[in-house]
């Protein structure tokens, strides 16, 4: 591949004339300007992208730190992030932690993992990489991100609970009002729930918007039509046989996996999903569709996550300023999809 010294030499020009021609910047003649474009097309030239963001100390990349892209939720929040980036010209340089493969679900509640997550993020810089987006598998408290950190730095999926690294979370609690008022519009009072496991902020946040419906439209909570799931299908199948001796009409369950339990049940019992008890998840996993009846769901923004994280990161990069007296959290909101897994009972 040609070099910029080799095109000027071709050309009978200087260094700084090509350079001048290529940027398009005023000086050089029409006669000079056409003869280095058509000799640059002729050599095959291409501009040395790294050497010149090297020398501007900018490379336009930023580093994102995933744990783990076997996780169904990681691969649309870094499609989001990679969509912004790409409209602002940045490239990614991705690093894949693998943690689940490695320890299921029990890295969620240590921190032994945070050494890992800082080699990463040495590496990263190393290639010079302007800012970092962590991007977690389920959202907790994750605290591997230094608050020291010499660039800027955000948390997609997680709260980093610091003011110097921004978080972009989903808004679980509007997300599982949106879900419910759904179910009580359509007539249903008694309505149960399987929630996810009892330290996970998603549940806790999904219990929440359950309440508020609840509160908003004077019904009584009742904590007996609210069963512990721990996000498995077979979990799901346990808690319906439970609220549906409650005589449930309805059953919120807090994922679409816990939601496949409850048709499980229903069809073992003879029973119709839409007919005889209805149904409403969480997530819009693709089986979702599947179900029969496909089931009402909540559709996660993981790809509005991604694209927020990247536009707060390059909004930093670009001069922007976190607030000061707070832990600077977006949450965004979720959509509902409805279809064909619950019974107007109006």
């Amino acid at each position: 591949m040609a070099t910029i010294k080799e095109l000027a030499k071709c050309c009978g020009v200087s260094v700084a004339t090509v350079s001048n021609i290529l940027n398009n910047k005023p000086g050089a003649s029409e006669k000079t300007r056409k003869l280095v474009l058509e000799m640059a097309e002729q050599l095959n030239y291409t501009p040395n992208i790294v050497a010149k963001n090297l020398k501007m100390q900018k490379t336009r990349s930023i580093g994102v730190i995933a744990e783990d892209m076997t996780i169904f939720s990681i691969p649309d929040i870094i499609d989001g992030i990679t969509d912004y980036c790409q409209k602002q010209e940045y490239q990614i340089l991705l690093t894949n932690l693998r943690l689940f493969k490695k320890y299921n679900d029990t890295y969620y509640n240590k921190d032994d993992y945070y050494e890992l997550v800082r080699q990463e993020i040495k590496k990263l810089m190393e290639k010079q990489v302007e800012g970092i987006i962590y991007v977690a598998a389920h959202e907790r408290v994750i605290r591997c991100i230094p608050d020291t950190l010499p660039i800027p730095a955000v948390m997609a999926y997680g709260y980093s609970r610091s003011r110097n690294i921004p978080s972009v979370v989903v808004d679980d609690v509007s997300g599982a009002a949106r879900i419910v008022k759904y179910l009580l519009d359509n007539g249903h009072r008694r309505v149960g729930v399987i929630t996810g496991k009892p330290d996970s902020l998603h549940a806790q946040a999904r219990l929440v918007g359950y309440q508020q419906v609840l509160f908003e439209n004077k019904i009584l909570y009742d904590p007996g039509l609210v069963t512990e799931g721990d996000w498995t299908r077979e979990s799901g199948y346990r808690c319906a046989g439970e609220l549906l001796e409650k005589g449930v009409s309805a059953i919120f369950a807090m994922n679409d996996l816990m939601a496949g339990g409850v048709y499980d049940r229903v069809e073992e019992l003879k029973q119709t999903i839409g007919h005889d008890i209805s149904v409403a998840g969480y997530d819009d996993r693709e089986l979702s569709g599947y179900y029969h009846p496909p089931l009402t769901t909540v559709s996660l923004p993981l790809h509005d996550i991604g694209y927020k994280a990247s536009e707060w990161i390059i909004e930093l990069l670009n001069g922007g300023e976190l607030e000061n007296d707070g832990e600077n959290v977006c949450a965004v909101d979720c959509m509902l999809l409805i279809r064909k897994s619950v019974k107007d009972l109006t």
